[in-house]
């Protein structure tokens, strides 16, 4: 192990939220190392919901109890939107902003066990403009890196606080991009995924306004070494021209998208302030489906939105079997202060709780057939420890093969909430 190695394991991040606060998280644990911080904890906080932030509070609490001699730094978005709550705990050492917790300048100077001016290093988030500096390669062993290609949202939902704590949206140069997955590829790495808060928002700050799709389609032109790319979560309603063309004709696009849903209820998707509509959502899976047959999506759903009746809530079920969402992610609505949606007409906790229920249930079906319409089939699958990778579609498989190499299989059976598959032959 480096030296630079063991400096980055003194420093222990704790993490909430998205992904893309995880993937961030490792470029925080850099940052922090160059600046020159030893033995110290950063919680990376989220904003989401009222019992994201509780639960941030309740860890720093534990972790301070458990060793009230090692600093803790605070931030993330909820120490972005109120990092003076985050300042008066005693517990709490430091608060970042979302922009100095990507930077070795925010960590460096940092003054613990006295009393500072400088407890808060939080800038006006909106006035950033920069994100090329920032730009995330964390990773999953060798085998799959995460490229940040944009941050911040321009969107105003009515439940959501994000774009107040990562402020208006803003994209790499697609020369950096390149340049970095060029280099991850150089290194060994098999697939790339674009992240961000908004990816599909991609390019409207940039000159000329390139589109995601062009962004995809310029990586796998210059980068003809990559073997597969994914795609984060996407707001299908901005799927550009050039997106639907690269899904269709350019296998190493990994056929699995992850949908911005939120609900399949009209109203509910106008009181969110949504851009979609159901009729959208239905026709934009349908189109991708027959453009990439073999394609499977995942989707966010909210269960118990302000003021969502019985019939609203069905529409949203109804959805999952409609558009087969394999990968589902469920989220009970918690109403977020300072958001529209806490004023609204809220619904009863034991209905919401029963709601969620029953989506994950519905999505748990659609997973289920998922795995088994594919035994019998082979797969390419990138190995990612032994024993076990994901599949084009990210399905999960044990199976054989050498960690960081992609492998084609034949799916055999399934086991739980995984396929297994026998190994046909190293591929890459």
């Amino acid at each position: 192990m480096s030296t630079a190695d063991i400096e980055n394991e003194s420093i222990e991040t704790l993490t909430f939220g998205c992904r893309l606060n995880t993937y961030e998280s490792e470029v925080m644990k850099r940052e922090a190392a160059k600046a020159g911080l030893r033995d110290v904890v950063i919680v990376n906080t989220c904003a989401v919901t009222a019992e994201a932030v509780r639960q941030a509070r309740q860890t720093i609490r534990k972790t301070y109890r458990a060793d009230p001699d090692r600093p803790i730094i605070v931030t993330g978005c909820a120490a972005q939107v109120d990092a003076a709550s985050f300042a008066e705990m005693p517990e709490v050492s430091a608060v970042l902003g979302n922009d100095e917790k990507m930077r070795e300048d925010g960590y460096r100077g940092l003054a613990f066990g006295v009393e500072t001016p400088e407890k808060i290093r939080v800038t006006d988030i909106m006035t950033v403009t920069e994100t090329a500096s920032h730009m995330v390669s964390a990773f999953a062993g060798r085998s799959r890196a995460f490229v940040q290609v944009q941050n911040g949202c321009d969107h105003r939902c009515t439940f959501c606080i994000i774009p107040f704590g990562r402020g208006n949206s803003r994209s790499v140069a697609m020369g950096a991009v390149v340049d970095e997955i060029r280099g991850l590829v150089q290194n060994g790495y098999q697939e790339v995924v674009l992240t961000g808060v908004d990816i599909t928002s991609y390019g409207s700050d940039l000159p000329g306004q390139p589109r995601l799709g062009k962004l995809v389609k310029t990586i796998l032109k210059h980068v003809p070494d990559l073997k597969r790319l994914r795609l984060s979560s996407i707001d299908s309603i901005e799927a550009d021209t050039n997106l639907f063309d690269v899904i269709a004709n350019d296998d190493r696009l990994m056929p699995h998208l992850h949908l911005s849903l939120q609900a399949g209820d009209d109203m509910i998707l106008k009181r969110m302030k949504r851009r979609h509509l159901s009729a959208d959502a239905i026709s934009f899976c349908d189109q991708v489906r027959r453009l990439r047959p073999e394609i499977v999506f995942g989707a966010d759903i909210i269960a118990g939105f302000p003021t969502e009746t019985d019939e609203m809530f069905e529409n949203s079920l109804r959805m999952v079997e409609r558009c087969d969402l394999a990968h589902l992610h469920v989220f009970p609505f918690s109403p977020r202060e300072g958001t529209p949606a806490a004023r609204m007409p809220q619904v009863n906790g034991r209905l919401i709780k029963d709601r969620a229920r029953r989506l994950r249930e519905a999505g748990a079906a659609v997973y289920h057939q998922t795995l088994q319409a594919a035994v019998a089939k082979t797969a390419e699958v990138l190995i990612e420890r032994d024993g076990f990778g994901h599949t084009e579609t990210f399905l999960p498989v044990e199976t054989a093969g050498t960690p960081g190499r992609i492998v084609s299989v034949e799916i055999d059976g399934v086991t739980g909430d995984r396929l297994t598959a026998k190994l046909r032959r190293e591929a890459a």
